[in-house]
Protein backbone atom coordinates (compact mmCIF):
# COMPACT_ATOMS: atom_id res chain seq x y z
CA UNK A 1 0.00 0.00 0.00
CA UNK A 2 2.82 2.19 0.72
CA UNK A 3 4.43 2.08 -2.45
CA UNK A 4 1.21 2.82 -4.69
CA UNK A 5 0.81 5.72 -2.03
CA UNK A 6 4.53 6.99 -3.00
CA UNK A 7 3.63 6.25 -6.94
CA UNK A 8 0.55 7.86 -6.61
CA UNK A 9 2.21 11.02 -5.06
CA UNK A 10 5.21 10.92 -7.61
CA UNK A 11 2.49 10.18 -10.08
CA UNK A 12 0.73 13.27 -9.13
CA UNK A 13 3.42 15.36 -8.70
CA UNK A 14 4.70 14.13 -12.40
CA UNK A 15 1.77 15.38 -13.73
CA UNK A 16 1.11 18.61 -12.03
CA UNK A 17 4.66 19.86 -14.03
CA UNK A 18 3.37 18.28 -16.72
CA UNK A 19 0.46 20.67 -16.75
CA UNK A 20 2.82 23.44 -15.47
CA UNK A 21 5.06 22.48 -18.31
CA UNK A 22 2.47 23.19 -21.07
CA UNK A 23 0.41 25.50 -19.56
CA UNK A 24 0.63 28.63 -21.71
CA UNK A 25 1.87 32.15 -20.04
CA UNK A 26 -0.97 34.41 -19.49
CA UNK A 27 0.01 37.94 -20.90
CA UNK A 28 -1.85 41.22 -19.54
CA UNK A 29 -2.36 42.77 -22.89
CA UNK A 30 0.62 45.04 -23.33
CA UNK A 31 2.01 45.78 -26.44
CA UNK A 32 6.07 45.36 -26.66
CA UNK A 33 7.75 48.87 -26.03
CA UNK A 34 9.08 50.00 -29.57
CA UNK A 35 12.26 52.09 -28.84
CA UNK A 36 12.79 53.25 -32.22
CA UNK A 37 9.02 54.81 -32.56
CA UNK A 38 10.52 56.04 -28.87
CA UNK A 39 13.44 57.57 -30.60
CA UNK A 40 11.77 58.78 -33.45
CA UNK A 41 9.12 61.26 -31.30
CA UNK A 42 12.30 62.13 -29.05
CA UNK A 43 13.90 63.62 -32.28
CA UNK A 44 10.69 65.15 -33.14
CA UNK A 45 10.06 67.57 -29.98
CA UNK A 46 13.95 67.92 -30.25
CA UNK A 47 13.56 69.45 -33.49
CA UNK A 48 10.22 71.42 -32.91
CA UNK A 49 12.36 72.61 -29.38
CA UNK A 50 15.03 74.12 -32.01
CA UNK A 51 12.55 75.96 -34.15
CA UNK A 52 10.50 77.51 -31.27
CA UNK A 53 14.19 78.71 -29.90
CA UNK A 54 14.82 79.62 -33.51
CA UNK A 55 11.96 81.84 -33.86
CA UNK A 56 11.91 83.69 -30.61
CA UNK A 57 15.09 84.76 -31.58
CA UNK A 58 14.46 86.14 -34.54
CA UNK A 59 11.89 87.44 -33.16
CA UNK A 60 14.04 89.66 -29.85
CA UNK A 61 16.56 90.08 -32.97
CA UNK A 62 13.93 92.05 -34.99
CA UNK A 63 13.07 93.51 -31.22
CA UNK A 64 16.37 94.99 -30.87
CA UNK A 65 16.52 96.66 -33.75
CA UNK A 66 13.54 98.46 -33.67
CA UNK A 67 14.24 99.56 -30.26
CA UNK A 68 18.05 100.65 -31.89
CA UNK A 69 16.10 102.85 -34.48
CA UNK A 70 13.49 103.93 -31.98
CA UNK A 71 16.44 105.28 -29.87
CA UNK A 72 18.47 106.93 -32.59
CA UNK A 73 15.53 108.88 -34.24
CA UNK A 74 14.30 110.11 -30.29
CA UNK A 75 17.87 111.19 -30.05
CA UNK A 76 17.96 112.85 -33.53
CA UNK A 77 14.84 114.56 -32.78
CA UNK A 78 16.02 115.98 -28.90
CA UNK A 79 18.99 117.73 -30.66
CA UNK A 80 16.88 119.45 -33.11
CA UNK A 81 14.86 120.65 -30.70
CA UNK A 82 17.19 122.54 -28.77
CA UNK A 83 19.22 123.46 -31.71
CA UNK A 84 16.17 125.11 -33.01
CA UNK A 85 14.19 125.82 -29.15
CA UNK A 86 14.71 129.73 -29.66
CA UNK A 87 13.56 129.55 -33.64
CA UNK A 88 10.36 131.29 -33.13
CA UNK A 89 12.25 134.06 -30.54
CA UNK A 90 14.47 134.84 -33.21
CA UNK A 91 11.90 135.32 -36.22
CA UNK A 92 10.03 137.55 -34.00
CA UNK A 93 13.10 139.87 -33.35
CA UNK A 94 13.59 140.24 -36.52
CA UNK A 95 10.76 143.35 -36.94
CA UNK A 96 12.67 144.92 -34.09
CA UNK A 97 15.81 144.78 -35.77
CA UNK A 98 14.03 146.32 -38.70
CA UNK A 99 12.14 148.95 -36.71
CA UNK A 100 15.84 150.16 -35.60
CA UNK A 101 17.62 149.82 -38.80
CA UNK A 102 15.29 151.90 -40.53
CA UNK A 103 15.34 154.52 -37.17
CA UNK A 104 19.16 154.76 -37.77
CA UNK A 105 18.92 155.53 -41.33
CA UNK A 106 16.11 158.20 -40.88
CA UNK A 107 18.63 159.75 -38.26
CA UNK A 108 21.55 159.88 -40.45
CA UNK A 109 19.74 161.47 -43.06
CA UNK A 110 18.66 163.88 -41.23
CA UNK A 111 15.22 163.56 -42.22
CA UNK A 112 14.04 163.09 -38.45
CA UNK A 113 13.95 165.39 -35.64
CA UNK A 114 14.82 164.69 -32.10
CA UNK A 115 10.89 164.21 -30.93
CA UNK A 116 10.26 161.51 -34.14
CA UNK A 117 13.48 159.76 -33.42
CA UNK A 118 12.59 159.37 -29.77
CA UNK A 119 9.51 158.10 -30.51
CA UNK A 120 10.36 155.78 -32.99
CA UNK A 121 12.76 154.04 -30.63
CA UNK A 122 10.07 154.14 -28.10
CA UNK A 123 7.73 152.04 -30.49
CA UNK A 124 10.73 149.90 -31.06
CA UNK A 125 10.75 149.03 -27.54
CA UNK A 126 7.62 148.45 -26.59
CA UNK A 127 7.51 146.00 -29.36
CA UNK A 128 10.80 144.31 -28.59
CA UNK A 129 8.95 144.04 -24.90
CA UNK A 130 5.85 142.51 -25.86
CA UNK A 131 8.20 139.93 -28.29
CA UNK A 132 9.68 139.08 -25.10
CA UNK A 133 6.51 138.98 -22.94
CA UNK A 134 5.20 136.69 -25.42
CA UNK A 135 8.35 133.79 -24.46
CA UNK A 136 8.10 134.41 -20.95
CA UNK A 137 10.09 137.61 -20.17
CA UNK A 138 8.41 140.21 -18.06
CA UNK A 139 9.21 143.00 -15.86
CA UNK A 140 9.61 142.83 -11.89
CA UNK A 141 7.53 145.56 -10.40
CA UNK A 142 9.78 147.73 -8.04
CA UNK A 143 9.00 151.55 -7.84
CA UNK A 144 6.47 152.33 -5.00
CA UNK A 145 6.57 148.21 -3.81
CA UNK A 146 8.07 146.64 -0.48
CA UNK A 147 11.70 145.62 -0.52
CA UNK A 148 11.43 141.85 -1.23
CA UNK A 149 15.10 140.70 -1.03
CA UNK A 150 13.83 137.64 -3.08
CA UNK A 151 13.95 140.11 -6.62
CA UNK A 152 15.18 143.15 -5.11
CA UNK A 153 18.93 143.86 -4.57
CA UNK A 154 19.55 147.01 -2.30
CA UNK A 155 21.95 149.47 -3.45
CA UNK A 156 21.58 152.55 -0.75
CA UNK A 157 18.76 153.79 1.22
CA UNK A 158 17.51 157.06 0.67
CA UNK A 159 15.72 158.75 3.18
CA UNK A 160 11.81 160.33 2.58
CA UNK A 161 9.22 161.33 4.56
CA UNK A 162 6.73 160.74 1.80
CA UNK A 163 7.36 157.06 1.33
CA UNK A 164 6.56 154.03 3.63
CA UNK A 165 9.94 152.53 5.30
CA UNK A 166 11.59 149.96 3.64
CA UNK A 167 10.02 150.60 0.04
CA UNK A 168 11.69 150.82 -3.05
CA UNK A 169 11.94 154.30 -4.34
CA UNK A 170 14.34 154.52 -6.52
CA UNK A 171 15.10 151.96 -9.57
CA UNK A 172 18.66 152.07 -10.67
CA UNK A 173 18.72 148.73 -12.95
CA UNK A 174 15.12 146.75 -14.11
CA UNK A 175 15.51 143.27 -13.00
CA UNK A 176 13.63 140.36 -15.15
CA UNK A 177 11.68 137.39 -14.58
CA UNK A 178 11.62 134.18 -16.79
CA UNK A 179 8.64 132.73 -16.22
CA UNK A 180 8.75 131.55 -12.71
CA UNK A 181 12.44 132.19 -12.26
CA UNK A 182 14.50 135.68 -11.37
CA UNK A 183 16.31 136.20 -14.68
CA UNK A 184 18.22 139.31 -12.97
CA UNK A 185 17.26 141.07 -9.60
CA UNK A 186 16.23 144.88 -10.16
CA UNK A 187 19.23 147.23 -8.52
CA UNK A 188 16.98 149.40 -6.34
CA UNK A 189 17.50 152.15 -3.36
CA UNK A 190 15.14 151.43 -0.33
CA UNK A 191 13.75 153.98 2.10
CA UNK A 192 14.25 154.94 5.96
CA UNK A 193 12.98 157.00 8.06
CA UNK A 194 14.41 161.00 7.61
CA UNK A 195 17.19 161.85 10.39
CA UNK A 196 14.88 164.18 11.54
CA UNK A 197 12.20 162.17 11.67
CA UNK A 198 13.94 159.90 13.97
CA UNK A 199 14.76 162.74 16.26
CA UNK A 200 11.10 163.88 16.66
CA UNK A 201 10.05 160.42 17.49
CA UNK A 202 12.88 159.86 20.24
CA UNK A 203 12.15 162.95 21.69
CA UNK A 204 8.38 161.74 22.37
CA UNK A 205 9.39 158.58 23.50
CA UNK A 206 11.36 160.69 26.20
CA UNK A 207 8.70 162.73 26.87
CA UNK A 208 6.57 159.48 27.55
Amino acid sequence: MRNLDVRKVKSGRLESEEENVHTPVETTGEKPVDMQSKAEEKSDNSDATKKELSEINDKYLRLYADFENYRRRAAKDREETIKYSNEELMKDLLSVIDHLELALQHSSNNETSAAALSEGVRMTLKELKSTLEKFGLVDIPALGNPFNPAVHHAMAQVESEESEENSVVKEFRKGYMYKDKVLRASLVGVSKKSSQKVKIEKQEKQEE
